[in-house]
């Protein structure tokens, strides 16, 4: 099975943060499982909105990814790396529970997000902070 997200990142006065969402205790990026006929990407920009409500998304480094080794009951996440404006997140209500996936969410810098995430998502992290770190901070 396999289930795609975006490591969404959008500048501060200090450089990128990393958006990262709570679902029970687990901090991850956005993500969800593939639908019939989507691609990767065009599943990973829908499950962006539907969790996040953020719609503008620039993946500009690069449409590369990189997967997770498995987990849960064998599902891999393909993750890629998106770039957006929106700082703003809406926790929607995912109608086939009644409620939002998540809990929280939180625009956080690179040090403190290794801090709240697992390490099946910290590599994902290492990776996309692997970009980021090279471009100019404001």
């Amino acid at each position: 099975m396999l289930s795609c997200g975006v490591v969404i990142v959008r500048k501060n006065g200090n450089g990128y943060v990393f958006l990262l969402l709570r679902a029970y205790s687990h901090w991850d990026f956005p993500k969800g499982m593939q639908e019939d006929g989507e691609s990767a990407l065009e599943t990973a920009a829908r499950e962006v909105k539907e969790e996040s409500g953020i719609t503008q998304l620039d993946f500009k480094w690069t449409h590369s990814s990189i997967d997770t080794g498995p987990y849960g009951r064998g599902k891999i996440a393909r993750y890629f790396l998106a770039e957006t404006q929106e700082s703003e997140v809406d926790l929607l209500i995912n109608p086939e529970l009644g409620h939002p996936e998540h809990e929280e969410y939180r625009w956080v810098a690179y040090e403190d997000a290794k801090k709240m995430v697992t390490p099946r998502v910290r590599s994902v992290l290492e990776w996309a902070h692997d970009f980021v770190k090279h471009e100019p901070k404001y």
